[in-house]
């Protein structure tokens, strides 16, 4: 969570403008790395300017989740905290002709090794309650050109299952989101309207889509989901 325009930002802000105290983590360096670049915002101050009254606290920290200690210190820094949303990903436009050890390595470590290290230390902290995390569109149909992304991602939706059922006896739930296409910057102009002129309702998902199933998911509400890939993607996955 490093950019303004992201998924995780706005996810960050919805949930404190629910209540809750948040430890929110990014790492600049994979945005700038890519072709959209980093944000040049002061992301901390950003988080929580302009908050109601009555909002949650927002902690923003850099963390490398590529690095296998790095997961148990994030959720060492809070370990009261009853909701874990593991929204983080690393992107890779990488066809398989280009695809090398070094980059499916990285993104495995990042997309699916960091994330069962979380739920590992986050089942074992204070309040474990409810664990999020986040898919993509692989599960309906290709995505050539980004297999790296799409191998590590197809792992999470499949993991889904199988975490719930290991973790309900101790009455945590464990759901997938794929938020479809949201627009968070990523592509350009000539790929923004062919998107747009597909999706059921004529434009993209906004990440503010994705933050309301969050809040959800999180909820009191949401205590009988579990195992679930939920799709958020207004349609796109359905359309004739």
């Amino acid at each position: 969570m490093s950019r303004r325009i992201g998924i995780g930002f706005t996810v960050a802000r919805r949930l404190a403008t629910d209540g809750v105290d948040v430890l929110a983590t990014g790492w600049t360096p994979h945005d700038a790395g890519q072709r959209w670049g980093a944000d040049d915002a002061d992301i901390a101050a950003a988080l929580t300017e302009g908050l109601p009254d009555g909002s949650g606290t927002i902690t923003y920290r850099q963390d490398d989740l590529a690095d296998p200690d790095v997961p148990a210190r994030v959720i060492d820094a809070a370990p009261s905290a009853d909701s874990l949303i593991a929204v983080h990903a690393r992107s890779s436009d990488v066809s398989l002709a280009d695809s090398t050890a070094a980059e499916l390595d990285l993104c495995w470590a990042v997309n699916v090794r960091a994330t069962l290290l979380l739920v590992q230390r986050f089942a074992e902290t204070e309040r474990p309650r409810r664990v999020v995390m986040f898919t993509s569109g692989q599960h309906y149909g290709a995505m050539p050109g980004e297999l790296p992304y799409v191998a590590t991602k197809g792992a999470l939706q499949q993991l889904t299952a199988s975490l719930a059922a290991e973790l309900a006896p101790r009455r945590i739930t464990v759901n997938c989101i794929n938020p479809g296409p949201v627009d968070t910057g990523y592509a350009d102009d000539r790929s923004r309207e062919w998107v747009a002129g597909r999706m059921p309702f004529g434009r993209w998902g906004r990440p503010d889509d994705t933050a309301e199933l969050v809040s959800w998911l999180v909820s009191d509400a949401s205590g009988w989901i579990t195992g679930q890939t939920l799709v958020s993607d207004g349609g796109w996955g359905v359309r004739g």
